[in-house]
């Protein structure tokens, strides 16, 4: 097979073309390793059923990657509930209106495509704002009617496989009620979160007007999880509880203030911001959140050339630091602290 070449464009610099070799390299280097992956599979003599999934997870993400690239820079906002809730429940109505209002403010509304919350997402931000991950099962697996049949709809096999994109794709997430499957997945994305397995968002439970459903579940952390001290006081500051929709979009809008993105660049992790915060709010964060700091000092920062992939963050002010691993509850008040104090600054 002939080697593909690069042929510079005439307006690149020798910086330029240098960087998207450099580029093409690290990612034939990946490609090279999952078929490497593929090859040993063989000689450690895989089953046939162990083939398949591999096979169908692996064709799974690709196509769903391939769907989700071209809104990689869209602001997305996930939305969990139940699918048997019903039109005339005051809990589609909410869900309806949470859809409606993330897509005024610009906010693709991700969901699982079924019908019930699922389906009044989507029916509040219509359908040029929807994204659906559809998932085949034997008694549900029908898009419901505002996603079905569109681009941003894909359809998968695996639980696994839409979990991970339910996380991986979106920038909040928001749980109305719904049973067994909403509860798992609220779950799982508090772990990921918590454990530093994603990055930090917003993430929020929204009931209808005075119902019970997720200040009952509150209750239960407090008592069984937070009072036995299974959790820490800082991991309640990682989700916010609310029965007002406006409550709920305002928590989603509030975090990304100034609050952009993290990356992890070797032993640091670098905070991208919408502001540059003053000497004195630096102070400020060291002073506060000494705990967040594994060592040294939490300081400003230039963009790092491992990080200079993302093209549209690179004029961003940063902030670097060795953060303690074990303190992302509290890394989410420092980021709430950067929100508050740098828009009071303004």
């Amino acid at each position: 097979m002939a080697k593909r070449r690069y042929q510079a464009r005439p307006t690149e610099s020798e910086g330029e073309v240098i960087e998207h070799v450099e580029e093409l390299r690290q990612h034939s280097e990946l490609i090279d390793e999952i078929k490497h992956t593929a090859d040993r599979l063989a000689e450690d003599g895989a089953t046939r059923g162990d083939l398949k999934i591999l096979s169908r997870a692996l064709r799974e993400l690709r196509y769903a990657f391939k769907v989700f690239t071209p809104y990689r820079r869209n602001r997305k906002v996930t939305v969990f509930g139940s699918a048997r809730t019903k039109p005339e429940a005051d809990e589609w109505k909410q869900a309806e209106l949470f859809g409606r209002r993330m897509a005024e403010e610009g906010w693709m509304v991700v969901t699982g495509a079924g019908g019930g919350i699922m389906e009044a997402a989507h029916a509040g931000c219509g359908r040029e704002m929807a994204m659906g991950l559809n998932i085949m099962l034997p008694f549900e697996q029908q898009a419901n009617p505002i996603i079905d049949g569109d681009e941003k709809l894909v359809n998968l096999k695996y639980f696994f496989t839409r979990k991970l994109l339910f996380v991986k794709e979106v920038h909040a997430v928001v749980s109305c009620p719904g049973g067994v499957g909403t509860q798992d997945e609220a779950f799982e994305t508090l772990t990921l979160v918590q454990t530093g397995k994603r990055d930090l968002m917003p993430m929020v439970f929204l009931d209808k007007p005075g119902g019970t459903y997720w200040s009952s579940w509150l209750d239960y952390i407090r008592t069984e999880l937070l009072k036995k001290e299974m959790i820490s006081p800082g991991d309640m500051s990682l989700f916010k509880v609310t029965d007002d929709v406006e409550e709920a979009v305002d928590e989603v809008l509030d975090f990304y203030t100034v609050y952009n993105s993290m990356r992890f660049v070797r032993n640091k992790l670098i905070l991208r911001l919408h502001r540059e915060p003053t000497d004195q709010v630096i102070e400020r964060l060291n002073d506060e959140f000494a705990d967040v700091v594994a060592e040294g000092r939490i300081e400003k920062a230039e963009t790092h050339s491992l990080e200079a992939d993302d093209e549209h963050l690179v004029q961003l002010p940063r902030i670097a630091f060795q953060f303690n691993r074990r303190a992302v509850g509290r890394l989410r008040q420092m980021v709430d602290v950067l929100n508050d104090t740098l828009v009071e600054d303004e």
